[in-house]
């Protein structure tokens, strides 16, 4: 087919586009399902600049946000640029581990990521026990440090990657604290919800629990960016870095992912996870409920609080 989109897409992955079709948009990008030459199926996200309030298409990448409430983008070509290469570094660093299928990274460019397509299926507790044993032996493959050597993006929103040697602090200045200067400058969390994650920075070595490795992980493990194809979980749009294992439990837990007790019992039967576990969850939902009071506002402003009250009556 003719068209700008095609055209472009042809040029960055070297091959014919027989349709380009926009199936939906999300974080200022457009989604299309692609066919390429052979009858290669494929994904793509493409720098555009939909009309505000469109809806993100079920079934890919992305994180939920208030109905009718308009999604930022990243800002600038430069952003937009670092927002896909992050996403494809992310997706074959993740593969590298060989622990959970992934979509293959077909071609990355200043303005477009093409992906393999995963074709959708239905979550079972047989996969959802198989995905979880998979997700222990992802973090298992471990990181060399916290952060990652790339530039970071949750959503629409920048992720400071810059390493650190121990989580508790590499967790409140990386990943706490940003958000919430953020949330508060926007109005969006007042001062009172101020000091209570205040509250939890100044407290985070004796909340983190026992001292872990950095593990491989995903990174914004929602149930959205877990697609269920062929009997099994795959990842979708990491924000991948040298991280804390629970967190993607965390995260997994936030959004209510279909199975979770045998994905926990799959992640337990292959790496056992640390004595106190389900009482740091909210800890680690922590970020991303300021990610979301960021992007979408005041309507996430109980659940921030409500979590950071969680965490210090522990």
């Amino acid at each position: 087919m003719s068209s700008p989109a095609a055209g472009q897409l042809a040029r960055l992955t070297g091959l014919t586009v027989r349709e380009a079709r926009v199936v939906g948009s999300q974080h200022g990008y457009q989604h299309l399902m692609v066919t390429l030459a052979g009858g290669l199926r494929a994904f793509a996200k493409l720098a555009a600049d939909p009309a505000p309030g469109t809806p993100g298409t079920p079934g890919t990448p992305g994180t939920p946000g208030t109905p009718g409430t308009a999604d930022p983008a990243p800002s600038g070509a430069d952003d937009i640029a670092a927002a896909f290469a992050a996403e494809a570094s992310g997706l074959r660093w993740l593969a590298e581990a060989k622990a959970v299928p992934v979509p293959e990274v077909l071609a990355a460019g200043r303005a477009a990521l093409v992906l393999s397509m995963v074709r959708p299926g239905q979550a079972t507790p047989e996969a959802a026990f198989g995905f979880g044993a998979g997700l222990a032996r992802l973090h298992a493959a471990g990181a060399e440090r916290f952060g990652a050597p790339w530039r970071g993006f949750i959503a629409s929103l920048p992720l400071d990657n810059t390493s650190g040697p121990q989580w508790p602090e590499w967790y409140a200045s990386r990943r706490l604290l940003p958000y919430l200067r953020r949330a508060v400058d926007s109005g969006t969390l007042g001062p009172q919800d101020a000091r209570l994650v205040e509250a939890v920075i100044d407290r985070i070595g004796s909340l983190a629990g026992p001292a872990e490795p950095p593990s491989r992980i995903h990174g914004d493990c929602w149930a959205g960016n877990v697609l269920w194809s062929g009997g099994q979980g795959w990842l979708i749009d990491p924000a991948a870095h040298g991280g804390h294992r629970e967190t993607d439990l965390a995260m997994l837990a936030l959004f209510g992912v279909p199975y979770l007790d045998r994905i926990t019992a799959g992640y337990n039967d292959a790496v056992p996870l640390a004595a106190g576990w389900r009482d740091r969850i909210p800890l680690h939902q922590l970020h991303p409920l300021l990610v979301h009071a960021c992007m979408f506002g005041a309507s996430y402003r109980d659940a921030v609080r409500s979590a950071a009250r969680a965490v210090l009556a522990n």
